[in-house]
């Protein structure tokens, strides 16, 4: 058995260089793996394109990254929350590059499972198929689209164990699955880090053999993005 264990962020996102391509997991602002973002940011790395399905807020998440010009592309499907990636793109500042969601969760599924490339419907007829194969199939036209390379692969989890068994927690599954392993080195952040034999293998989601590293987060801060009311009587 293998101790994945690092001691924090810091010394979890050793490796990361000018240059790289990431992976970060998430869905808007659930389940995003915020201690790994700040230590991303408190080193300074420059130039790396992120993949992630959002961008974060201006003053959270990968906007942090953004605000301190460190991120030269973004592979997303949902941007609209974040003013500061707005003015980048449409300045030029930043490349972007917006993929239908299911397609960017499939490029992502598809490196984890070891699949180079894949056909989809999604976004034939759009600027999205500029440039890709098509086939037909049963009559109906498909863009081939390949799974993503990327160097780093960073996700949160609810629960884990230090050979890096992985339990995530409602929502926070979405992106955070399928990237889990997608990539040459996948690190983990965990609110919670068990001893081996502790959390029920029924209950697994990702096993330990995708995970390099695991540590436990210091602090998150559990943010909703958009906070609706009723209004009082």
């Amino acid at each position: 058995m293998i101790d994945k264990r690092v001691k924090n962020a810091k010394e979890a996102i050793e490796g990361i260089n000018d240059g790289m391509t990431l992976m970060l997991g998430g869905f808007g602002l659930c389940g995003i793996p915020e201690n790994s973002i700040n230590a991303l940011v408190e080193s300074d790395v420059k130039d790396v394109t992120c993949i992630s399905n959002n961008a974060g807020v201006d003053d959270f998440g990968l906007g942090l990254l953004l605000q301190k010009r460190q991120i030269k592309k973004m592979i997303s499907s949902y941007v609209g929350e974040n003013a500061e990636f707005e003015r980048q793109m449409l300045s030029g500042e930043l490349e972007v590059e917006l993929t239908p969601q299911g397609t960017l969760a499939e490029k992502c599924r598809a490196a984890q499972a070891g699949i180079p490339a894949f056909y989809t419907p999604a976004g034939y007829g759009t600027e999205i198929a500029e440039g890709k194969e098509v086939k037909d199939f049963d009559g109906k036209p498909h863009i081939l689209e390949h799974a993503y390379k990327a160097d780093f692969s960073i996700v949160k989890a609810w629960k884990g164990d230090y050979l890096g068994n992985l339990i995530f927690k409602g929502s926070a599954r979405n992106f955070n699955h399928p990237m889990a392993g997608a990539a040459k080195i996948t690190i983990a952040e965990v609110e919670e880090l068990v001893e081996p034999g502790v959390l029920d293998p029924n209950e697994i989601h990702i096993p330990g053999i995708m995970i390099q590293r695991i540590f436990q987060g210091e602090k998150f801060e559990k943010r909703i993005e958009q906070r609706t009311v009723r209004q009082k009587d």
